[in-house]
């Protein structure tokens, strides 16, 4: 029996999790009679980045407009008796894996290409495909065992403002993570800001007051998995650094920034946050917690 002829693919895909469920393309009836789910993607063109090829996969097999990360990684496998087309081959199939994430507010998928190898979009529960619950290629199985979703660590400092009964807080806008969840008003510090000097700019751009920072009160931190305002799942660790401060008492705030992630600031009573009828972030009954205590 002479050789068989060589055949090598090279493609393209990408892991879009979110909120537990993860995206998936069934494979269609030419390609295998039997229900068989895979990840979204397919060959790259000749002289087609991967990059771009792995979008443009998902936007013909999911109908969504996906944006992937710069690494990835890379899966060989080698089947010297596939069956290609009619016949078999000595198959080599190359498969570069990207982590991918569509728009929080993407409409449900659907497939756009006519008489592709795919025959249905989804959102599909990962503990389902991972548990072998949903049949799948050999590829999903072992692209989400070596899959970690993006990490992401952000140093923030924080002000404790307090007036007689109230505190100065600000409420989170559309662009943040919990919309229309107040906070203490500050943010994220600048590399090589110090930050005090980062305090004191944050609460001039959120609430348009000059702040005079105080000594440090506490690091408050927070860890969780979810899904970030861009609809990529990611593994956040939140450090908060929390001051004491003091404005100038005459004059109101009111929100400097633009197009930021906050929409509106306001004194209001410590007894409605520790009431509970004023929804916050976990750091505000902390900091409120230490001025107690302190």
């Amino acid at each position: 029996m002479g050789r068989l002829p060589q055949r090598q693919r090279v493609a393209a895909y990408a892991v879009i999790i979110r909120d537990g469920r993860i995206l998936m393309s069934r494979l269609a009836a030419r390609v295998t009679s039997e229900e068989l789910w895979t990840l979204p993607g397919g060959g790259i063109d000749h002289g087609e980045d991967p990059r771009d090829a792995v979008i443009r996969e998902v936007r013909e097999e999911t109908g969504l407009v996906a944006t992937v990360s710069r690494e990835a990684r890379v899966y060989s496998m080698h089947n010297r008796r596939a069956r290609f087309g009619k016949g078999k081959a000595d198959y080599h199939a190359l498969r570069i894996v990207f982590e991918g994430w569509v728009a929080a507010d993407a409409p449900e998928p659907r497939v756009v290409e006519v008489d592709g190898s795919t025959a249905e979009a989804a959102w599909l529960p990962l503990a389902e495909v991972l548990s072998g619950a949903v049949p799948t290629t050999s590829l999903v199985l072992e692209a989400l065992r070596d899959h970690e979703h993006n990490r992401h660590q952000r140093l923030a400092a924080y002000a404790v403002v307090l007036r007689s009964d109230e505190v100065l807080l600000t409420r989170l806008s559309a662009r943040a993570h919990l919309p229309g969840v107040w906070t203490l008003p500050g943010g994220g510090i600048e590399h090589g800001e110090r930050p005090a000097d980062g305090l004191a700019r944050e609460v001039e751009e959120e609430c348009g007051v000059t702040c005079e920072v105080g000594p440090l009160l506490d690091v408050h931190d927070v860890h969780l998995v979810g899904t970030a305002p861009d609809g990529r799942t990611q593994d956040y660790h939140g450090v908060h650094l929390l001051y004491a401060a003091t404005v100038a008492g005459d004059t109101p705030p009111r929100v400097v920034e633009v197009d930021g992630t906050t929409d509106a600031v306001e004194w209001v009573p410590v007894a409605e946050v520790l009431e509970g009828r004023r929804e916050v972030l976990d750091v505000v009954r902390h900091a409120l917690s230490l001025a107690v205590t302190g």
